[in-house]
């Protein structure tokens, strides 16, 4: 105990000083240091003798002394007492050079005429650090509790891969306790082999920093496809980083994809393969035939007067007769045989692995023995019949689009032999389409005297009822061969090489109609031209656009280009290039007749597309539900690729309301217009509008 009694002024004051806990400084006027005590020794590590001869600005860094040597001078004037914490945050610094959180109170005295500052200054180096440890323990508990309260899958690992701690939803994810993950490497609960180094270190470089789709596999051994993404941590005490795993179930997503995939690649009314599938198909089934020396044989199959069946009886008996003879062409053929539809009344087989020379012929005559026999549907006993194509690879063709073709000439030899029969292609009948050469004829001699006209079909917008657009479809009435429809000059045009003449004249003219209707109608209309895969070819075309497009006073977004499905599974570049000149102008790409069965989900990917249209097949069968479980998906499908959806065809107001209800774009159909002459246009266009 310090005694006070006899002690003078001076000396009570240094005792007192003394006996205080924490560091005491007593600091004159000039902010020299005139008094210190024990505490201040051990907290600045300097000697009592030191400290006398130092500066009250010595025991701070240098970073505070200017500042706090005018306030200093400032406080002599106007001291005042400062409580303990007040204030700025403050260090302190020791003999060593080492800096230390501090917090300082400040009592004025004065002694005769002199004044001073008693400064009680405490180290609060252990303070901080518990209040950081009491923000580390909470931030750590609420991480852990935002980690275990997450749907995502969330795996830490060390360097080498093994699992070092995991959140309840990987436990889950996995069919695994959390400590029973604890411990093991990522490799045992992942089903997508994950390649080792050397060292048997899991390579996990496939997605750093990005994410990508895998397999983790359950404690009962089932697989589960997972969104991962796999980050790196940073090391941290001289330990080596580790890796962020972070992951979700896409059973779903992935169930969804292979649905759309299968609506996109088979036919929905009897679950068959459809065209796009086919040439797949056949691409690896060439190869394969190629490399070990088989021969490969396809089969069109036409069914006879089939159109008679459903103008007769109704479509949903042709439906059911469809569906039987898929089911006997099914059991009719081999496990590694394939069977598709190309749509209609059109089948496909693919038989493979055949030994050159086989006796195909009595083969096809069983084929139509068994798979044609009487059919009885709903209580109708129909006799079905069919013409029958057949081509052989390599002899006949090396790829699926001559194959395709070759088959299809051999089929309609069958029909013109009188239906009911077989043929084998032959290359001579290429040469015996004498009806085809003179339409071409006749074609070309109708392109020079002008004898091909123009209708304009109206595009309406279902959400507004207005007209924004019009399609230019080509009409031909020969003055010797009467009205000829576009599906059969269409198809001569493009094999006498005369698409491209047809193509300029129909760009040219429709272009200048349109900027002469929409002067009428006061506002701006699209026009949509169709395109043929030739016309795609050259570039001379792309100038030829700029050109209509600058000659008749248009904008380029104005005009769309419609092409067709089959153009996208043949995926050249060069179309490719062309398409992606045309989005440079500013021209739209339409995919038409979308859903016949070309497309898949990558075809559509891989082109710059803005718009589909739904095939009127679809439209016209839409209260079937799998053609309304197949417009459905387009639209969903083409809305979540960024595309506008039109449908053709429509001609119901039923079939109206229920496009409007699923979101289609446009709509255009006989319900609204059928195609029109330029000079009725606009009389249409002001009507559909008004309604």
């Amino acid at each position: 105990m310090v005694m006070l009694r006899d002690a003078t002024d001076d000396e009570r004051l240094r005792l007192i000083i003394e006996a205080v806990p924490s560091a005491m400084v007593l600091v004159d006027a000039n902010g020299r240091i005139v008094l210190v005590n024990s505490e201040a020794e051990r907290a600045f590590g300097y000697s009592r003798e030191e400290l006398l001869a130092l500066g009250v600005e010595d025991l701070m860094p240098e970073r505070f002394r200017a500042r706090h040597g005018l306030e200093r001078t400032s406080y002599a004037v106007h001291p005042d007492r400062r409580a303990m914490g007040v204030g700025r945050e403050l260090f302190g610094l020791r003999r060593d050079g080492t800096e230390m959180p501090i917090e300082i109170g400040l009592n004025p005295i004065t002694v005769g005429d002199d004044r001073y500052v008693l400064a009680s200054i405490i180290d609060i180096t252990e303070r901080l650090r518990g209040q950081e440890a009491l923000v580390a323990a909470r931030e750590d508990a609420l991480r852990r509790s935002i980690l275990d309260t997450m749907p995502f899958s969330i795996i830490a690992t060390d360097a080498s891969g093994r699992i070092v701690t995991a959140n309840p939803a990987a436990a889950d994810l996995v069919g695994r306790a959390q400590d029973e993950l604890i411990g093991r490497s990522l490799v045992q609960i992942d089903g997508s082999q994950r390649q080792l180094y050397p060292d048997g270190t899991p390579v996990l470089a496939h997605a750093l920093g990005d994410e990508a789709e895998w397999t983790y596999r359950r404690r009962d051994g089932s697989a589960v496809p997972v969104h991962e993404w796999i980050v790196p941590l940073a090391p941290e005490d001289g330990a080596p980083g580790g890796f962020l795993v972070v992951a979700y179930d896409i059973t779903q997503r992935i169930e969804a994809r292979e649905r759309i995939e299968h609506i996109v690649t088979h036919d929905s009314l009897t679950n068959l393969p459809n065209r796009s599938l086919l040439v797949r198909h056949l691409d690896q089934s060439l190869e394969r035939a190629e490399r070990e020396g088989t021969e490969l044989v396809l089969v069109l199959i036409d069914l006879d007067q089939f159109k008679r069946i459903n103008d007769s009886l109704g479509h949903h008996i042709g439906d059911e007769l469809l569906i039987v003879v898929a089911e006997r062409l099914l059991a009719w053929t081999r496990a590694d045989d394939l069977v598709a539809r190309l749509g209609g009344d059109e089948f496909v087989l693919v038989l493979e692995d055949l030994v050159p020379g086989a006796d195909l012929d009595r083969r096809l005559q069983e084929l139509m023995a068994d798979v044609l026999a009487p059919v009885v549907v709903h209580g109708y006993e129909l006799a079905v019949t069919a013409s029958v194509g057949g081509t052989r690879c390599p002899a006949d063709g090396r790829d699926p689009g001559t194959l395709l073709k070759n088959v299809d000439i051999a089929m309609y030899q069958a029909k013109a032999a009188g239906r009911n029969e077989i043929r084998w292609f032959e290359p001579a009948m290429l040469e015996e389409n004498n009806d085809r050469l003179a339409l071409s004829a006749a074609l070309r001699q109708a392109l020079d005297q002008d004898e091909l006209s123009l209708v304009y079909q109206p595009q309406v917008d279902l959400l507004t009822g207005e007209v924004v657009g019009v399609e230019a479809l080509a009409r031909w009435t020969s003055p010797s061969l009467g009205p000829v429809p576009p599906d059969r000059f269409i198809p001569v045009a493009e094999d006498g090489g005369m698409i491209a003449q047809l193509g300029g004249w129909v760009l040219s003219t429709a272009c200048t109609a349109l900027a002469r209707v929409q002067e009428q109608v006061g506002r701006p209309l699209r026009l949509a031209v169709n395109v043929s895969p030739r016309q795609l070819r050259g570039r001379a075309w792309l100038d030829e656009i700029a050109e209509a497009i600058e000659v008749a006073g248009i904008q380029p977004s104005q005009l769309e280009v419609e092409i067709t499905e089959g153009l996208l599974i043949e995926d050249h570049g060069d179309v490719v290039a062309m398409l992606e000149s045309l989005r440079s102008l500013g021209v739209s790409i339409v995919v038409d007749d979308f859903g016949r069965g070309y497309s898949s989900l990558a075809y559509l990917t891989r082109f710059p597309i803005d718009k589909l249209k739904i095939d009127r097949s679809f439209v016209q069968e839409i209260s079937t539900a799998e053609n309304a479980a197949i417009v459905d998906a387009i639209i969903v499908m083409a809305h979540a690729l960024g595309m506008t959806v039109v449908a053709e065809g429509v001609e119901t107001p039923a079939q109206e309301q229920y496009l409007r209800e699923r979101g289609c774009d446009e709509v255009q159909g006989y319900l609204y217009s059928p195609g029109v002459p330029a000079g009725s246009l606009e009389m249409v266009t002001r009507a559909l509008s008004r309604q």
